[in-house]
């Protein structure tokens, strides 16, 4: 395994009071010897996890504090740094300097942070990739001398968890991410694409704010939760395999941990990784998750002609509900497969043409989009 010799650090955090953020940042990036690589003078480009303007108490984005700590440690050792990322839907300035403002990024700035507005776009070829050999990247992260994925725990519809390697899809331009999705409509071929724009753009460092993380419905519309720790490592796929402990999920049951897996870039097991730190500390047993996928596979009990229908059956599809939904019509727009229209002012779904990325459900403003099982389902995840 890649990840055998790199270390894994989590800190306590109570909260994001700002003396105890820079406490619990400052032990964490000491002990793992995390910045080392940081030089005078050096552009550090953040990706932050900013998938829409939100209030940072809502748990959807990366804490403001998080980033502002980081930001004054970068600057510590002479380093300049910028902040960013490429939120769902129009990639503009406008639109960018919205979400910094609700997202309270001003905190950062304020401490000398630049928030990019650069909104120019780059083909990046990468030959190494699975299934992705080239791609469209914000030109902002290509032109910093080092990049740091500072991410939000969460839940998420389509992923399971959204955390350090999800995180890196802001490298699209908003308005791309559907054809993305589009390109890559299943689980683990998505879940392959996030790893090739892993490998390829090679973050310096990912640091997990899981502090507040959200839990249910994520990664928009959950509800918070705590979880009071900091997360930081080199390597993204064993911090999310410790990430997915700390919330009850097997790692067999994130598609992204299990595409890693299987290219020999991380191990299902923690005790396979050098924790420097406390992890079964901040276990959230009860944690709700969005669904659960592995459990429901059945490869060694269906046979193999009959397994096609019984994956039919038991997915997981996106399903309004209608009492809390305003008829804004984001989902239709945001729909990469064309399958939702509008009637009465209420979307309805066409499963022939569902791709079920859960666009909808992510982006739907009101979290009326929910992420739907089956009864079947349903009992047999309870069983």
């Amino acid at each position: 395994m890649e990840n055998k010799n790199k270390v894994y650090g989590i800190e306590a955090c109570p909260d994001y009071a700002k003396e105890n953020v820079q406490n619990a940042m400052r032990r964490l990036l000491e002990k793992t010897d995390a910045l080392d690589f940081v030089r005078p003078g050096m552009r550090v480009a953040i990706k932050t996890n900013l998938v829409s303007a939100s209030a940072p108490e809502k748990a959807i984005v990366t804490h403001p504090t998080v980033l502002t700590v980081l930001t004054e440690i970068l600057q510590e050792k002479g380093a300049r740094v910028v902040i960013g990322d490429s939120p769902g839907g129009l990639f503009t300035p406008g639109i960018l300097e919205k979400n910094y403002r609700m997202s309270g990024l001003m905190e950062a700035k304020e401490a000398g942070a630049e928030l990019n507005l650069d909104v120019s776009v780059q083909e990046v070829s990468h030959p190494e990739g699975k299934v992705m050999h080239s791609f469209t990247c914000t030109s902002w992260l290509l032109q910093a001398d080092a990049v740091i994925d500072c991410c939000k725990l969460k839940t998420h519809g389509m992923m399971g968890m959204s955390a350090n390697v999800k995180n890196m899809f802001g490298v699209i331009p908003g308005t791309m991410k559907p054809e993305y999705h589009f390109r890559f409509p299943n689980h683990e071929d998505f879940a392959d694409m996030l790893v090739d724009i892993n490998t390829c753009i090679k973050p310096r460092l990912y640091i997990t704010d899981a502090v507040i993380g959200m839990e249910g419905n994520g990664p928009t519309s959950g509800t918070p939760r705590k979880i009071g720790a900091l997360l930081a490592s080199k390597d993204p796929y064993g911090l999310d395999v410790l990430c997915a402990h700390l919330i009850g999920l097997h790692p067999a049951d994130v598609p992204t941990i299990a595409a890693a897996q299987k290219r020999g870039l991380c191990t299902f097991s923690i005790e396979d990784l050098s924790i420097l730190g406390e992890p079964d500390k901040f276990v959230v047993s009860d944690y709700e998750h969005v669904t659960k996928l592995k459990s429901l596979e059945f490869s060694s009990v269906v046979p193999r002609f009959a397994l096609p229908a019984v994956r039919k059956i038991l997915k997981a599809r996106p399903k309004v509900k209608k009492d809390e939904c305003v008829g804004c019509g984001k989902c239709r727009d945001i729909c990469p497969a064309k399958a939702i229209r509008m009637e009465k002012k209420k979307p309805v779904i066409d499963t022939s043409l569902c791709i079920r990325c859960f666009c909808c459900q992510e982006f739907c403003p009101k979290g009326a989009m929910k992420v739907h099982r089956s009864l079947i389902t349903r009992i047999l995840v309870k069983g």
